[in-house]
């Protein structure tokens, strides 16, 4: 019988967005086959800890979350010592309890910073741990909207005029709002740079409403971002790494009327707060030209594994402008990128196995590397 893999899934984290990772972990704990897969849950919560729980007690509740039992053990992640699949790491209890469980890979079903930017990744490779997703410079870039922008600008990949600052230029008054308002029309968005699921995001029609939606953002994040806002339609491309990558069909997200636009609530905590095409209902040239412009930057932020790639899409002028790059996008019952891979014919198990099988082939590969002068 061959052994099955065991897949730590991650679930949890520091960020805003940790109530999104419990839902977006429940569905991949629900989908990932049993017959291949042994599925190990460890949360990190709200204040750093890191525990491992019980499948079964977990499951049982049958939640749309995945629960976070306060009593579960606490552990660490450690180097492991078998070779496994491409080299083990371990999860390891504290308090006394040295049992240690041997992992094949983690998954990472985690949104937001401490999480998708870069400092998790750093973790896992620390450990030499196969992981989900892109490495650490391509989960940082992604996480930073500024970054993101800049390296597509430079790739001619289409973006929105903007200004981001940091939150000490703004205090001393490097950072003229006045300024802002002569380069930028209204209405206009303001963001915190490291931030997802539009935690943290305002629309601004009047330019007096500016510094309160910056005192806002700056609760989020210590650089901000001003972009222009465009009567546009938003457009999602989800992207698969291979040889060569797969794109998916693009869909459309409609907010409701009662929302201005598509906000954490109309996200996550309004039912009806959005309606989506799938696919978007756009021409075939349309559809053609967005899908290769979400491979074009999933290239080049040199992306892993998967990534939601959001675009504009201007009702006057039919361009496309690039919004932001998820290298860990939300995996909930009602998230756009295993939607999107499954009406491209990629049902959610198949997704999910080939993530893990992905993690595993990019871990032997940089396993191989040499770390030393080698004449």
């Amino acid at each position: 019988m061959t052994e099955k893999t065991r897949v730590a899934v991650l679930y949890g984290g520091r960020s805003g967005e940790h109530e999104v990772s419990l839902r977006s972990a429940a569905s991949v704990v629900r989908h990932l086959d049993r017959t291949r897969f042994e599925v190990i849950p460890v949360s990190i919560d709200k204040a750093g800890r890191w525990q491992r729980h019980d499948l079964r007690r977990i499951e049982q509740t049958g939640d749309e979350s995945l629960s976070i039992p306060p009593e579960s053990p606490e552990v660490r992640l450690a180097q492991g010592s078998g070779e496994g699949s491409g080299g083990r790491a371990a999860v390891v209890g504290l308090d006394g309890d040295r049992a240690r469980t041997e992992i094949d890979v983690v998954f990472p079903v985690l949104h937001g910073p401490l999480c998708e930017d870069g400092t998790l990744q750093g973790l896992l490779e620390l450990t030499e741990t196969a992981y989900v997703g892109s490495g650490v410079m391509a989960s940082a870039v992604g996480m930073d909207k500024d970054v993101t922008k800049r390296l597509a600008g430079l790739a001619g990949i289409p973006i929105a005029p903007y200004r981001a600052f940091t939150r000490r230029a703004y205090e001393r008054g490097a950072v003229s709002l006045d300024e802002i308002a002569a380069t930028l029309s209204l209405p206009v968005f303001v963001k915190p740079c490291n931030m997802g699921s539009s935690v943290g995001i305002h629309k601004v029609k009047d330019w007096a409403a500016l510094p309160a939606a910056l005192a806002d953002a700056f609760r989020y994040d210590v650089k901000v971002l001003v972009e222009q806002g465009i009567d546009a339609r938003e457009i999602e491309v989800a992207v698969l790494d291979g040889d060569p990558p797969f794109v998916s069909v693009a869909s459309e997200l409609n907010p409701q009327g009662h929302h201005d636009f598509y906000s954490y609530a109309a996200k996550y905590l309004d039912p009806e707060g959005a309606s989506v095409d799938l696919p978007a209902g756009i021409s075939p040239e349309q559809m053609e030209r967005v899908r290769g412009l979400a491979l074009q930057a999933f290239e080049a932020l040199e992306c892993s594994g998967l990534a939601r790639v959001d675009f504009f899409l201007d009702r006057q002028s039919g361009a496309f402008t690039l919004n932001e790059v998820n290298t860990l996008p939300g995996f909930t019952s009602i998230s756009m990128y295993p939607k999107m891979m499954e009406a491209s014919g990629v049902s959610y198990p198949e997704l999910l196995t080939r993530l893990v099988d992905l993690a595993l082939d990019r871990h032997r590969t940089r396993r191989d590397l040499k770390r030393e002068f080698a004449d």
